[in-house]
């Protein structure tokens, strides 16, 4: 596991409804992600929500000043991250996170570690992350590596 990077496995809480109050045909569920004190961000810059489709691979990027969390809420994918961190212990380290629809988690992303993800199977992927930062388009804290960049020589193409 690359230093810093953090996992919360999500509780799922099964709806539960009384008659009379409300309809329900197919009870749905709760997922509590994120809670200030969790200290999981150090502060709040900003949400964010995006959608990518079946073999979509989104990868690679990373930040100077800001970390992530990300919550994939529908879809199958893979995580991957790969430590540029000068300093750290796990520098030059691949991790790879399955995430999604029954695979519930929030994945802490440290400043400075390259990430990306690939949707899996045939479902379209929901993405929510949260951000320390507030994006700034004359400044953009984002640096990016193309997504078969051989210096991390990451096989995307194992996963499906």
């Amino acid at each position: 596991m690359i230093d810093g990077v953090k996992i919360k496995e999500l509780k799922v809480h099964q709806d539960t409804h009384k008659a009379g109050e409300e309809v329900v045909k197919t009870p749905g569920f709760l997922i509590e992600i994120l809670r200030a004190d969790e200290g999981l961000l150090k502060k709040f810059g900003q949400s964010i929500f995006t959608v990518a489709h079946p073999g979509t691979i989104k990868a690679f990027h990373w930040h100077k000043r800001q970390a992530d969390l990300w919550f994939f809420a529908s879809g199958k994918v893979i995580v991957v991250l790969h430590d540029l961190r000068p300093d750290s212990p796990t520098k030059g380290e691949t991790q790879v996170i399955p995430a999604g629809a029954g695979d519930y988690k929030l994945i802490l992303i440290p400043t400075g570690v390259a990430h990306g993800y690939k949707v899996l199977g045939e479902e379209t992927a929901m993405l929510f992350y949260h951000v320390t930062e507030i994006y700034n388009p004359e400044n953009p804290d984002e640096e990016r590596i193309s997504y078969d960049d051989p210096a991390i020589g990451f096989e995307w193409e194992k996963y499906k």
